[in-house]
């Protein structure tokens, strides 16, 4: 054996279970832990449940079948129909404002489709700017016209699409520069125009980015509460809060969990079979894009311009103005009482999700074993649960076992402890854990692919541990993974409502928590304040993501042998 390959055969550990090692363990209980709320999820569907579930089966059940399914398709349609032509415009085609708007499709990401909620109903609702300008400008009075409702099913829809698009526009773009010059040509060849190339073939070539982006963005939608909810549109999500804050029956709200459970599956089996072993063969040469010139530049700017005006100008604006010119909206104890509880929470949960990506990773490059692959494939599947899902997987089991040690102790010792885990900071880190530990695992594994085996064994050489390894030599190269995958735990689960609703501690509300209360109560103005915060928060991520685009898009243009 060479001296190179004994190095390495030392630094990898390539057998199966028994000698897993610490890493390995860590992998195995980390996956185990994520499929903990799911099985507690499914075993409702085998617990008796009163008559409650009998009640919505005979009455609600249905409605939430089709307004779920009828939401999904209206979603499907808005991201596709904007993220696509959008990526399309932008990579095959150069026109004035371009560079600008390539960047800026991405900014819709910061505003969650819960916020532009409330603030399209401030501007769309009968008292609002949008409809009192029509009234003066007409003569009309309010019942002598028609307006769209905007709190209906199609709201909510253009809501999502609005805010979920850019899943869709930033792998379809990626698609659509992976894309080579020859083959653009030879359709151009074969007598195609420009509709034609993109639909016969550009279109085609990039379907598996833009069935994944799909995926993921319908995925959101069926996780979706604050939408939804503020909207009063009655779909799974909804159903589930009702059947346990309203109600009162956990065992209802966990089995129609499990039927949400079913949807997010079905999704994530049509995008595997969709996908199916799509593959792009050949040599890769960037096609320059085509200059725009007359009317088509008016056009294809003002199509890009559009969902980044709706989906992010617009609410941002609204919110500004009432921000400002609202009395009720103000900066006060409250708020900084908000924010520091809601950077607590990020900042936790982010810093544990790094801690636990970085091993997940660091073990699945040391311990060559297929059991710990296949932990670490299964430790991300959180990600495809809503957080209603989460919440009752976790609440249920933690239920019972705080009630059991309450019991247990009333009895060996006179003392009442009450719940010590359900509605605690701990439960609420760990449905964190288990919902955004995909996103911290994939950005922490892309950037440990950076580093090369020769350093492993160049470390390994000068007698570093493979522990000592990772913290002296791959987290330093990783560091700028490292701060990319924080900050994007960190705004999501800043971002995030239902799981926060549902097993926030009692008196400790978040910014997204304390937006969605008062607009439900119909305090849009005050709840202007802290939806700014959240939306301000999350653009500095997005800023970061948007320099990453353009450096890209430059670099794939120029050709990889430009300097």
């Amino acid at each position: 054996m060479t001296g190179l390959a004994a190095l390495r055969s030392r630094l990898y550990v390539r057998s199966p279970a028994g000698r897993l090692g610490w890493l390995g363990s860590v992998s195995i209980i980390v996956a185990a832990s994520v499929f903990a709320p799911i099985v507690a999820v499914i075993w409702n569907v085998y617990l008796p449940s009163a008559t409650t579930w009998s009640h919505l089966v005979s009455t609600v059940l249905p409605e939430y079948i089709f307004n779920t399914l009828l939401l999904a398709v209206l979603v499907g349609i808005g991201v596709v129909f904007f993220g696509v032509i959008s990526a399309w415009l932008v990579t095959a085609y150069s026109f004035p404002g371009q560079r600008l708007l390539e960047w800026a499709l991405v900014l819709p990401l910061a505003m969650p489709a819960y916020v532009m909620a409330y603030a399209y109903t401030d501007w769309l609702q009968v008292a609002g700017p949008v409809q009192t300008a029509i009234r003066e400008i007409t003569g009309w009075q309010v019942r002598e016209y028609w307006f769209p409702e905007i709190r209906s099913l199609p709201g909510a829809a253009a809501m999502l699409s609005f805010a979920l698009y850019p899943y869709v526009y930033l792998l379809a773009r990626s698609a659509f520069l992976d894309q080579s010059r020859t083959t653009l040509e030879a359709a151009r060849l074969a007598g195609y125009g420009a509709w034609g190339r993109f639909w016969h073939v550009a279109l085609p070539l990039a379907r598996t980015g833009i069935v994944a982006g799909t995926a993921l963005a319908l995925m959101e939608t069926l996780a979706d509460f604050g939408t939804v909810s503020y909207f009063a549109v009655n779909t799974f999500t909804t159903g589930i809060y009702r059947a346990w804050l309203s109600l009162g029956d956990p065992v209802a709200a966990g089995q129609l969990a499990s039927c949400l459970l079913v949807f997010v599956l079905a999704m994530l089996t049509l995008e595997r079979t969709h996908r199916g072993g799509a593959r792009y063969a050949g040599k890769r040469i960037p096609m320059p894009p085509q200059r725009l010139r007359g009317w088509r530049v008016a056009s294809a700017f003002g199509f890009c311009a559009a969902p980044i005006t709706l989906g992010f100008l617009v609410p941002a604006g609204v919110l500004l103005r009432l921000a400002i010119n609202e009395p009720e909206a103000q900066f006060d104890a409250r708020v900084y009482s908000l924010v520091a509880n809601t950077f607590t929470l990020s900042g936790v949960a982010a810093i544990a999700a790094l801690v636990v990506a970085v091993l997940l990773a660091y073990a699945g490059r040391v311990v060559r074993s297929p059991l710990v692959h296949g932990a670490n494939q299964a430790a991300v599947l959180g990600y495809a649960l809503p957080g209603a899902v989460i919440a009752v997987g976790i609440l249920l089991p933690l239920g019972k076992l705080d009630n059991a040690i309450a019991d247990w102790t009333y009895e060996q010792f006179g003392v009442k402890t009450g719940l010590l885990l359900t509605g605690s900071i701990t439960a609420l880190i760990y449905a964190y854990l288990v919902r955004f530990l995909a996103v911290a695992f994939q950005t922490v594994d892309a950037g440990l692919t950076r580093v090369t085996s020769s350093m492993d064994d160049a470390a390994r050489s000068l007698g570093l541990s493979p522990a000592r390894t990772l913290l002296r030599v791959h987290l330093p190269i990783m560091w700028g993974s490292l701060l990319t995958a924080g900050l994007l735990v960190f705004v999501d689960v800043m971002k995030e409502l239902p799981a926060t609703f549902a097993m926030r501690p009692f008196n400790f509300d978040t910014l997204a928590v304390e937006a969605y209360n008062l607009a439900k109560d119909e305090r849009i103005a005050e709840a202007a304040v802290p939806s700014l915060l959240i939306v301000g928060i999350a653009l500095v991520p997005l800023i970061l993501l948007s320099r990453q685009i353009t450096r890209s898009s430059l670099m794939r243009r120029e050709g990889p042998g430009h300097v």
